[in-house]
């Protein structure tokens, strides 16, 4: 039987800690109906997906990949997984030579294909983010209000 690990994230503080299990649901029953068993979840709540380096979840879903504990990759979409284009090449590398297959509910069995184009449309949704997130920090701050981080009781 073909064993899974299932992996989940999330991005920011703002979004809701449900959205982990909302993933797990969803790669579950999709496993299911392939027949497969899950032996492993792994997830990553409030880190952004800019990275791998420094979250802990993918990091350990690699090293279990290397020691053989699952044939299988699942996630929602290759954007859950990373927006970086050079981490998700690198991740794609790394499963590959482990035996393992990355596939999600989004785009299917994950080839270089995929890897090329919708590494480099996560990579430039990231900058249009940030474009878009820069430009209302700004408006705010134009206004007079807090430009982001916390603020005191005595003010910011």
């Amino acid at each position: 039987m073909t064993r899974v690990a299932l992996y989940a994230r999330y991005s920011s503080d703002s979004q809701r800690d449900a959205s982990i299990e909302d993933q797990f649901r969803l790669c579950r029953e999709q496993a299911a109906r392939e027949g497969w068993s899950v032996a492993g979840t792994y997830e990553d709540a409030a880190i952004s997906g800019a990275s791998t380096v420094l979250r802990p979840g993918i990091q350990h879903l690699v090293r279990d990949a290397q020691r053989g504990r699952f044939d299988v990759v699942l996630a929602e979409a290759l954007d859950r997984i990373s927006r970086d284009q050079a981490d998700v090449a690198t991740l794609f590398k790394h499963l590959k030579f482990a035996g393992v297959a990355i596939v999600t509910l989004a785009e299917g069995g994950i080839s270089e294909l995929h890897v090329g184009l919708k590494g480099t449309m996560n990579a430039l949704f990231l900058k249009d983010l940030a474009l878009k997130t820069h430009r209302g920090l700004r408006g705010r701050v134009e206004k007079g209000k807090a430009g982001g981080g916390l603020c005191s009781a005595t003010g910011c």
